[in-house]
């Protein structure tokens, strides 16, 4: 399964999700391998050995789903259990007839299947049903690694009884190896999927604001005033244009220009509602389509993003550059290259007439 996966999904996707996986199969194969040697004369260092590797091979699959979250791990994520499993391990009673600190192994086991199960369930639903599928594996293991830590605590590590019968190793072993196979299954469908949503937001997005880039701005704008011709609300149009912009490059450096861009892309997204159209249409020029928005209340909205602008001052170090705006409405008549053409003509005089300025043009 490690190298099929490796050569057939991490070789192609080079994804953060799936290079975790095989991080995760190939501490399983280790473990398995030191659980192999928990004999009498190589129990003193295959126990330990064996339990850390296994639980650090649950945390990468554990990183794994995070990933696909967002979320990421630190190096303390995947040391303190490990650690944990591994010391207890290796200080406890040497017996043939149960694992060296196993019950802290097993009350570990429990735990990572329980939090990779949360993040699978709160996953983004934009993913396909094989995260349902997953979510629903994940926390049978959980149940069945908790049913086996409870047993093994009735039992007291006896070798007659619930868990010697039903969850010693051999039968964990075939159960673990088709959750493997079926995960790694569906992990591969989902790394997939990743790296489709990576392709489209790269894609989509402008690499360094986050916001739509100009092309994807151009075509949701457009399908949006094809719907106001079938007699849709009007909607306003705002180009913004940051002044003296080439200043803060030369003063402060491209960093700093970069800031700014972002610290404009914040503004505006935290201004506007969700459901309008911020996009940066290049350059330092930006671009908004407000839906049933009145040019009136699309020049206040101007003013609310230079008072965010200058908010940021305090934050970034220097002092923000002042924004130019043009405002026009689009009605159910206008084509949106009509739109912006009206928005760039009221840009225009806004920056004849003087900086931190808007100007509106009524005209489409």
């Amino acid at each position: 399964m490690l190298v099929l996966f490796y050569f057939v999904v991490y070789r192609t996707t080079r994804s953060e999700y799936s290079g975790w996986w095989c991080a995760s199969l190939s501490l399983f194969l280790l473990g398995e391998g030191a659980q192999i040697l928990d004999e009498a004369q190589q129990q003193y260092w295959a126990g330990p050995m064996g339990n850390m590797l296994m639980v650090l091979g649950a945390l990468c699959a554990w990183a794994a789903v995070r990933s696909l979250n967002g979320a990421a791990t630190r190096w303390w994520h995947l040391a303190s259990a490990p650690a944990l499993a591994g010391l207890v391990a290796l200080f406890d009673e040497y017996t043939v007839d149960r694992s060296t600190g196993e019950l802290v192994f097993l009350v570990i086991l429990p735990v990572v299947s329980g939090l990779g199960a949360r993040e699978l369930w709160h996953m983004d639903r934009g993913y396909t049903r094989t995260r349902t599928s997953l979510a629903v594996g994940a926390t049978a293991m959980c149940v069945y690694f908790t049913a086996r830590c409870f047993a093994f605590i009735v039992d007291g590590g006896s070798s007659q009884g619930t868990y010697s019968r039903y969850f010693r190793g051999e039968v964990t072993g075939v159960g673990g190896l088709v959750f493997l196979v079926v995960v790694s299954f569906s992990m591969s469908l989902l790394s997939n999927e990743q790296a489709t949503k990576e392709l489209q937001t790269q894609a989509t997005r402008d690499g360094l604001t986050g916001i739509l880039n100009r092309a994807e701005f151009v075509r949701l704008a457009t399908r949006e005033t094809r719907r106001m011709e079938h007699g849709g609300a009007g909607a306003s149009l705002i180009l913004a244009d940051l002044d003296n912009f080439k200043d803060i490059n030369d003063t402060f450096g491209h960093q700093a220009g970069d800031r700014a861009l972002q610290a404009f892309a914040q503004a505006a997204t935290r201004t506007v509602r969700s459901s309008d159209l911020v996009g940066r249409y290049g350059g330092d020029e930006f671009i908004l389509l407000l839906l049933n928005t009145p040019s009136e209340r699309a020049e206040r909205i101007t003013v609310e993003i230079s008072s965010m602008m200058s908010a940021f001052e305090k934050s970034v170090g220097f002092r923000m550059p002042t924004a130019s705006y043009g405002v026009t409405s689009i009605t159910s008549r206008a084509t949106l290259a009509e739109a912006i053409a009206s928005a760039d003509a009221a840009l225009y005089r806004a920056k004849a007439v003087g900086l931190d300025l808007h100007s509106r043009d009524d005209r489409v």
